[in-house]
């Protein structure tokens, strides 16, 4: 069938507010020409992530009836560290109240001084929370990545090589730990093959160095892998998810993508060692341990969601309906990060603006423009988010992250209609700089103003 129809029906709307452009330029200059500063009610579809976004299904409604609100040791946690021993298979559980709690609480226990953290591509907090340590976060994913006409299948993939001469570079007693980051993020929502992970685990074990997961889209990685790798297309997603989760020693996860919850985080680990020392952190930031800064409602949502997003029908759904604005835009004329990731569609910023020079931040341009023409609300991946020490030479992207269960194909629609407009006015676009802004993750806070 060529039309992928969504796997559930509505049950619940909620109304959207219409706004006009006159009104938009004004919430706009008023925010600082930056998109996080908006209020919501002034975005027509938001784009902004994918995290936290998504509508939980009337099962996950139910298991928010089940929590338990008990200080200690609830039934709650005890069922979503049931199903992440099912589904994951790392015995030692530690909830948290998002992703970057897991990655601050991780590199406070690796990190350092001297250290230096390999990863495919760290993201923002990732990167952030490890450089807060004094470590050096370095990204090796394959040169592929870097070309967005490329239609690699696993553009996420890590380079072998490099990993090889980063521990020739700097000793393996300065290597704590190698990380990936399925899907990459930074690099275009795009997958990490079960070969690549293999491999990277393969070096691991070589220098005697753990492996980390940053596993935020763990499902989206193992459909991919199901679809796109040889010999994986007879198994289940569960079944290459918990291969996935076999080859690594720790994880970090933001459950608010792949667990389709609005808050919610976990820290999986086998070392005990490691385990007692971040306890200690959470408790201290956190709460206590079968808690972790959520509620117990929070936590049973959690693990309902965790078993809903390995349903094959729904990733079907998910990966199709993304795939769907890319091959939109494509036909328009935009060039993306090609093929499509899974959670979002990547624009190609410097090449829908080449008038527009790199340090005039083309990505945070066309951001502006889409809002303004449509309300749409997107994010810049680029050199605002990445560039704070002047050294980023990756590419400049607009990334517009489609929510879980939220937007229907006439809103996707309507997305790369708005897409398309933009583009034919792209001549009359002006570049951008940063007015002012914040010591670290400044693509948060920070203020723009068009250039002369």
């Amino acid at each position: 069938m060529k039309t992928i129809i969504e796997p559930f029906r509505i049950k619940m709307v909620e109304p959207i507010s219409m706004t006009t452009r006159e009104e938009r330029e004004r919430y706009l200059k008023a925010a600082g020409n930056n998109l996080f500063l908006l209020r919501a009610e002034h975005v027509i579809i938001d784009l902004l992530t994918d995290s936290g976004t998504g509508a939980m299904s009337s099962e996950q409604w139910a298991s928010l009836m089940r929590g338990d609100e008990s200080y200690a040791g609830a039934r709650s946690f005890y069922r979503l560290e049931a199903a992440v021993h099912d589904i994951m298979g790392l015995p030692l559980v530690m909830p948290v109240h998002q992703g970057r709690a897991a990655e601050k609480i991780l590199f406070s226990v690796i990190g350092g001084p001297g250290k230096v953290i390999p990863n495919n591509s760290h993201f923002d907090t990732t990167r952030a929370n490890c450089e807060a340590t004094g470590a050096k976060a370095l990204d090796l994913v394959i040169d592929e990545a870097y070309n967005p006409k490329l239609r690699h299948p696993f553009k996420g993939n890590m380079d072998i090589d490099k990993l090889e001469r980063c521990f020739a570079e700097y000793g393996a007693a300065n290597i704590p730990a190698v990380m990936m980051t399925i899907t990459n993020n930074s690099g275009g929502g795009q997958p990490v093959s079960l070969a690549n992970l293999r491999a990277v685990k393969a070096v691991c074990d070589k220098y005697g160095k753990p492996l980390i997961l940053d596993a935020c889209r763990f499902a989206e990685n193992a459909y991919f892998i199901k679809h796109r790798e040889a010999g994986q297309e007879n198994r289940s997603v569960k079944e290459i998810v918990r291969e996935i989760f076999d080859l690594c020693d720790a994880s970090t996860i933001s459950a608010k993508k792949d667990g389709i919850v609005n808050i919610g985080g976990l820290l999986l680990m086998r070392n005990q060692e490691w385990f007692d020392e971040a306890k200690n952190v959470l408790i201290l930031t956190e709460g206590f341990p079968t808690y972790g800064g959520l509620a117990g409602r929070d936590l049973d949502a959690l693990a309902t969601g965790l078993y809903e997003v390995l349903d094959e029908n729904y990733l079907l759904y998910r990966i199709r309906s993304t795939e769907f604005v890319g091959e939109k835009l494509l036909a328009c004329g935009v060039q993306i990060i090609e093929p499509t990731g899974g959670h979002a569609v990547y624009i190609d910023a410097q090449a829908f603006y080449p008038h527009i020079p790199r340090e005039q931040l083309p990505g945070q341009v066309l951001a502006c423009e889409l809002y303004k023409a449509g309300g749409i609300r997107s994010c810049e991946i680029g050199s605002v988010m990445f560039n704070e020490h002047g050294d980023y030479k990756g590419l400049e992207l607009v990334r517009l992250a489609i929510p879980r269960r939220v937007y229907t194909q006439s809103h996707m629609e309507y997305v790369a209609e708005v897409v398309e407009e933009v583009f034919q006015n792209r001549a009359n676009a002006r570049g951008m700089k940063i007015a002012k802004a914040p010591k670290a993750l400044r693509h948060f806070t920070c203020e723009f103003d068009y250039c002369e």
